[in-house]
């Protein structure tokens, strides 16, 4: 079965079931497991599953590849270029989109064929692919690109899809999309006010929360000037920084995690509770590197999660070892995070989460350490001094904490 019954409509299947099998005709049945055990959904055999039946399902299928320009996780949300224009046809016709993520080419074109995908939204070559004459027969090249550059395509079936990606898709589609994409990798997407890196180095001050950093990172036993170094990579310090991608407050707190750690969202810019949330995490990530014994290199490979997601970073790290590397070594693990962006290393078979934009990763671990050096040596003042002094924040215990 190419399709889940949804649980929401699952009573009304079961009241339609007679009805349906009477105006069928010749029809395949398959298991579907529920709630209730297993039971048998019958479907017409002959059903293309074409373009009104997409739109009363809710969801289109995208069969395509993990690459920079097709389709890839960046800080817990998707881009690449042939993804997003898949987003935009499927609000045009009010659908959700659904992922695929294949290996190679022939899998996206055997997941179209067979029905278990819509859509191969990739930019396929006829004359480059090797297909046999069924297949050719069976798939129908539109939607986005051209015979140059490659194309989408559909299952041959799929009449009323193939026509409507034919008249969807125009060139502009596509240069539109590339802008947007580049504007949300830039530093321009990202809505903040720059403050200094250091308040008073005078004072021995970094920032407004140093007593904030104090209190959270002694459950953790983390160094509180490291925090405050990644918070201002995050952030630089202000509270109501917001990213495109909707990480939110100092420590840029996606609401998704937000929603793991018990946070509320309507708490994500408060001050205490974001750094005491941040905190919580950062607990949780250093309990799955467990197997990094020095802590100086778990904390590296903890930030470089917090940043490119512990997936990618675990990618990483089996290819290091594949190649005789130290997996347990950032110096060794972050020359493959590099490499992630490099067909041949993100398509390796021992990498399961695809292609990672790993610059960014990188260069955001080198900046928190060198920025931590340059903080190790402040002096912490025994008064309060912050929104909320150590002595303050003692006096109560957040949620938040671990």
């Amino acid at each position: 079965m190419r399709r889940k019954v949804h649980l929401l409509t699952f009573a009304c299947i079961v009241l339609c079931s007679a009805a349906s099998l009477c105006s069928c005709g010749k029809s395949k049945e398959g298991k579907v497991v529920t709630p209730w055990g297993e039971v048998t959904d019958t479907i017409p055999s002959g059903d293309s599953f074409d373009l009104d039946q997409i739109v009363a399902n809710g969801e289109i299928i995208v069969a395509t590849i993990s690459g920079p320009t097709t389709y890839y996780d960046h800080r817990g949300k998707q881009l690449g270029l042939h993804y997003m224009m898949a987003q935009r046809y499927a609000e045009k016709i009010g659908v959700g989109i659904r992922v695929e993520l294949c290996r190679d080419t022939m899998e996206m074109i055997r997941r179209l064929v067979s029905g278990d995908a819509d859509i191969v939204a990739f930019p396929l070559k006829k004359k480059e692919v090797e297909l046999t004459k069924d297949s050719i027969d069976m798939m129908v090249f539109c939607g986005a690109g051209n015979d140059s550059i490659g194309q989408w395509a559909v299952n041959g079936e799929k009449v009323k899809l193939a026509q409507s990606l034919k008249e969807w898709y125009n060139p502009m589609i596509m240069a539109e999309v590339k802008k947007e994409e580049d504007f949300l990798l830039s530093t321009r997407s990202v809505v903040r006010h720059v403050y200094a890196p250091m308040l008073n180095r005078k004072g021995g001050i970094i920032s407004r929360y140093d007593g904030l950093f104090m209190t959270y990172c002694q459950p953790i036993r983390w160094d509180w000037k490291l925090m405050a170094a990644q918070c201002y990579q995050e952030s630089t310090f202000d509270p109501k920084a917001r990213s495109w991608a909707g990480a939110q407050g100092l420590m840029q707190i996606m609401p998704a995690t937000a929603d793991h750690l018990g946070l509320p969202r309507d708490k994500i810019h408060d001050p205490e509770s974001n750094i005491a949330a941040a905190a919580k995490y950062l607990g949780q990530l250093e309990g799955k590197f467990s197997d990094i014994r020095d802590r100086y290199e778990r904390q590296n490979f903890v930030m470089a999660s917090y940043n490119g997601g512990y997936h990618h970073i675990r990618d990483a790290m089996a290819l290091t070892e594949k190649y005789g590397g130290n997996k347990h070594s950032w110096n060794d693990v972050s020359q493959y995070v590099l490499k992630l962006s490099n067909p041949q290393f993100y398509q390796d078979p021992v990498v399961r989460h695809g292609y990672m934009r790993g610059t960014e990763t990188e260069d955001y671990v080198r900046k928190i350490r060198q920025r931590w050096q340059s903080y190790k040596g402040v002096k912490s003042p025994r008064t309060g001094y912050s929104n909320m002094a150590p002595q303050k924040a003692k006096k109560h215990k957040s949620k938040y904490d671990v």
